[in-house]
């Protein structure tokens, strides 16, 4: 394996100790290092890699918005979230587009074997991802929205009243109310803090 690969996360003993996983096990990588999101475009705009392992957390991050952005740069550029946090957040990062998910906890097999499956075979999900994915491919609630309903979803959950969002959206406060209800309804919620909970799932 030859391949050039981009580590990027905000802690220098996770880039070192990664890479000294990979470098004893592949040895021709080229292994390049990202401190914060800035570096990460930079670098993507200037060379090509074959493979993103992506920390979620680091500065600057863009959380989801990231993939889209990262693959604009460079649309064969594989992507591997590599994170603390659980499944949920790593499936709502493999429906933007990311090609797979790493746990930080990860054993040294199981970081050698993700990054070798993604170059061959073009994505890595942990066997418990699966199940998951197919299922929030059935099942998640904020597909139902329209664009309209999203975007004041969005507006809801960023903290804006009814007024506010009839002001910014143009539009009469009764229609907002309306939008509210319906909203509440397609995502099985009963009030704002429930709306913000879902919102904060998705990033």
């Amino acid at each position: 394996m030859n391949e050039r690969i981009l580590i990027a996360d905000d802690h220098y003993v996770v880039r070192a100790g990664t890479s000294l996983v990979l470098e004893t096990a592949y040895p021709e990588l080229k292994i390049d290092f990202a401190e914060n999101y800035d570096q990460v475009k930079n670098k993507i705009g200037f060379s090509r890699y074959d493979l993103l392992i992506l920390d979620i957390d680091m500065p600057g991050t863009q959380y989801k918005k990231m993939i889209p952005e990262l693959k604009d740069i460079q649309n064969e550029l594989k992507i591997l979230i590599f994170s603390g946090y659980d499944k949920d957040v790593a499936i709502q990062y493999i429906r933007e587009g990311a090609e797979g998910y790493l746990n930080k906890q990860s054993s040294e097999e199981e970081i050698k074997n993700a990054v070798k499956t993604v170059i061959e075979k073009g994505y890595f999900y942990p066997a418990e991802l699966i199940g998951l994915i197919i299922q929030n491919k059935r099942d998640n609630p904020v597909e139902k929205l329209s664009s309209r309903e999203y975007e004041i979803f969005k507006l809801l959950a960023d903290g804006n009243g009814n007024l506010e969002i009839a002001n910014r959206l143009n539009i009469q406060m009764s229609t907002v109310s309306t939008y509210k209800k319906r909203i509440f309804q397609k995502l099985n919620v009963a009030n704002i803090a429930e709306l913000i909970k879902v919102y904060e799932m998705m990033h």
